[in-house]
């Protein structure tokens, strides 16, 4: 059985094996960086970051066999702040005739925006690649997670949630459209803009032109790739699609991947959010499949969920032995479910 946790301490060792393979921009192979995430994930579990929205909660899935994590996914309780905005690319269509040349033009094009009271951002999803395809459905686990979690704690959270996929990327992991913008106007290499753009966003705002940009004067190729998804996120776009989130002509202004939002309180998964006692039996007949989970205030074990089948009952819920197990939760707690549709 996969277990989903909140991160520990512990998992250092973990996250930098997954970093090693991927080295990721959500999951950057740096030990000090793997450091300050986790601590900040520790401290927003536990509730030692009073401001609900400064918190960052990373999650991990494990493998309970051999206690090996096989991937990660992180909710940011609030993207966007008068120190650190959400910046975006507003992507819009512009019109243009010329009787004289009986001539019409319509081009695509970018206005930069920022958000300083910005939505909650669903991010950080990483898996590892060996098992991105396995009946677990890991991706599938980490992404649910998030939503179960946030139903949990839903004061907690804004009610816009936000998710930004990566577009297509070049061979060597360079970006078609910082190339054809933020290069020249920052004189960084993307991966030197994102790692800055972590700690401070101050040269994108000065150094970004204010004026709208035309699409198309950039590269064909720069053109095509704005708004669209990576070959590797196309599942996520569906699943998101499927549970409520739409594109919302907004792109980042690194990599020019999509934007897609939703209100919580139109996603299906949390709108069929349910909470029950588990009661005493074990069950383990076929059932659809269902993320259960209990958060704990205190203690250790704060937050677990796993994929399993249940059976209902009134107000209770039955649980397989191997899923009360890995909760570690007895007959009489009180657990959370969102369907693994």
């Amino acid at each position: 059985m996969m277990l989903l946790r909140d991160v520990a301490r512990k998992d250092l060792v973990g996250l930098k094996r997954l970093a090693r393979t991927l080295n990721s921009v959500n999951l950057p192979d740096n030990e000090e960086v793997l450091k300050g995430i986790i601590d900040k994930s520790v401290r927003s579990f536990s509730g030692k970051l009073f401001d609900p929205f400064e918190r960052e909660y990373l999650f991990v899935l494990e493998d309970t066999r051999n206690g090996t994590l096989v991937g990660t996914s992180m909710i940011i309780a609030q993207h966007g702040t008068r120190e650190a905005p959400h910046i975006y690319f507003q992507v819009t269509q512009a019109e243009h005739y010329s009787a004289t040349l009986d001539k019409h033009f319509r081009h695509k094009v970018l206005s930069i925006g920022y958000n300083y009271d910005g939505p909650t951002e669903i991010g950080g999803l990483v898996v590892d690649p060996p098992l991105r395809s396995g009946p677990e459905k890991p991706g599938k686990q980490l992404s649910y997670v998030r939503f179960l979690f946030m139903s949990m704690r839903r004061p907690d959270f804004r009610e816009r949630v936000l998710a930004e996929l990566l577009p297509p990327l070049m061979a060597d992991g360079r970006s078609l459209l910082w190339e054809s913008i933020g290069k020249k106007f920052t004189g960084l290499d993307y991966t030197e803009a994102d790692k800055l753009s972590r700690q401070n966003k101050e040269f994108i705002k000065e150094l970004f032109p204010n004026s709208d940009l035309y699409v198309t004067l950039f590269p064909a190729n720069a053109q095509r790739i704005i708004g669209e998804v990576g070959p590797n996120t196309a599942g996520v776009r569906r699943m998101l699609e499927r549970i409520g989130f739409r594109y919302v002509d907004h792109i980042d202004p690194f990599d020019g991947g999509p934007h897609f939002e939703a209100n919580l309180s139109e996603v299906s998964l949390m709108r069929n959010y349910r909470t029950a006692e588990v009661g005493k039996d074990y069950w383990e007949l076929e059932s659809p499949d269902v993320l259960v989970g209990i958060s704990r205030e205190r203690g250790t074990n704060r937050f677990r969920a796993v994929r399993t089948r249940v059976r209902w009952d009134d107000q209770r819920v039955y649980l397989p032995r191997a899923a009360r197990e890995a909760l570690k939760v007895k007959p009489g707690e009180r657990v959370s479910v969102i369907p693994f549709e």
